[in-house]
């Protein structure tokens, strides 16, 4: 699970960044009006909603640019129509990569996500070539420093998670659950009044590339690339990369 953790590290600190350059919200908006246009206006009734708005609030989005997006994805307020879709490929070494996307405009996305991919030394592939290797999963990060290992086992244990992962090189407890199971879970930890470094519904790898230098530095370029693209909401891959090289690329 090392090289899921990594990543998602990484992610959260590019979170703070993406947040000051607007482009965090831009992703949750698009999200939230997705998740209101087919599950309702009300977070009560649709779990993706409630999560949508967790992630907004994670970035200190505004609440009137929620309920915009609620109301666009109701259909109360004129605004665009996102047709979610999935891409897959291959990156360097092989690494296979899944690219969730949100657009208005099909062919615009996939010719972005194509150029992206060969240009960093990967390629596209067809539909289903990498999904079979990733399985959905909840997935939650807590900063070791906050809570000791048999407590915070316990608890995500009795509230209904299926595994509990200590890496002694990570810094943080890995929580992994059912995605029937992700709100249960993430509502019980936080009447423990246990502080979630990161919780979302996910793709986990089955397992994993390990990367030298000169991959790990394409592989990583591919992820800022396609991350950077306003239409792609979140990209899954199953590289690992040795602490050395990532301490050197960060």
């Amino acid at each position: 699970m090392s090289g899921h953790s990594k990543w998602a590290s990484i992610k959260r600190k590019k979170a703070v960044v993406d947040a000051k350059k607007g482009k965090a919200f831009s992703k949750v908006s698009k999200e939230i009006s997705v998740a209101a246009r087919m599950g309702g206006s009300n977070p009560d009734m649709n779990p993706r909603l409630r999560l949508a708005m967790d992630k907004a609030k994670e970035t200190n989005m505004p609440a009137d640019n929620v309920n915009r997006a609620i109301q666009k994805g109701a259909g109360e307020i004129p605004g665009a129509v996102y047709d979610e879709t999935t891409y897959e490929g291959y990156g360097p070494a092989g690494v296979a990569i899944m690219i969730e996307v949100m657009t208005d405009n099909k062919n615009r996305t996939v010719g972005e996500i194509r150029h992206s991919i060969t240009k960093h030394g990967g390629n596209m592939g067809e539909s289903g070539c990498v999904a079979w290797m990733f399985d959905k999963k909840g997935y939650f990060l807590v900063a070791k420093e906050n809570i000791d290992e048999d407590s915070l086992m316990t608890d995500a244990l009795d509230a209904g998670a299926e595994d509990f992962k200590s890496d002694p090189e990570e810094d943080n407890y890995e929580i992994i659950t059912a995605p029937e199971d992700f709100n249960k879970v993430k509502e019980y930890l936080e009447n423990k009044g246990i502080a979630l470094s990161m919780s979302e519904l996910t793709q986990i790898p089955q397992n994993y590339v390990k990367l030298d230098r000169k991959d790990a530095k394409k592989m990583v370029n591919l992820m800022d690339a396609l991350e950077d693209q306003d239409d792609v909401q979140e990209v899954y891959a199953n590289f690992d990369i040795p602490e050395e090289v990532m301490a050197e690329l960060e």
